[in-house]
């Protein structure tokens, strides 16, 4: 049951980051040439609803559907790994022109290139698997 419920979540978010144009290369482009505000439109506004509702549900002690408990704990404050990571992942974004998330709603969309970018990402994060305990954290 709860696989069902995860897989129409996904399915009717990739739905609308495809429609809102989230997922687009043109509009992915156009963010990083600062031509355009749909992206930061976006990104901004997801930040500001994300902040709102996990603050909620920390002070509020909210559950699940499914009835358990809540428990989001606190991150380190250090500064190197987050700057470091984040240049990573914005280059990674830029070269690509999809983060993550729009890479299944793309592979989903028929556009079959992007396969090409999910198997390096994965490849990567299985590289990060196994040299992680070498990694400075």
């Amino acid at each position: 049951m709860k696989s069902i419920i995860y897989i129409i979540t996904g399915t009717f978010l990739g739905i609308v980051l495809y429609k809102s144009e989230a997922a687009s290369w043109f509009r992915i482009y156009e963010m990083f040439q600062f031509d355009s505000f749909h992206m930061y439109g976006i990104i901004g506004s997801a930040l500001a609803v994300g902040v709102v509702l996990v603050q909620l549900i920390k002070r509020s002690k909210t559950k699940s559907f499914f009835g358990e408990a809540i428990n989001i704990p606190n991150k380190e404050k250090t500064f190197t790994r987050y700057l470091l990571g984040g240049i990573l992942f914005g280059l990674g974004w830029a070269l690509a022109g999809a983060c993550p998330g729009p890479m299944y709603i793309l592979t989903g969309a028929g556009y079959w290139p992007i396969l090409i970018v999910l198997f390096g990402a994965t490849v990567g994060a299985f590289l990060y698997g196994v040299l992680r305990s070498k990694l400075p954290h």
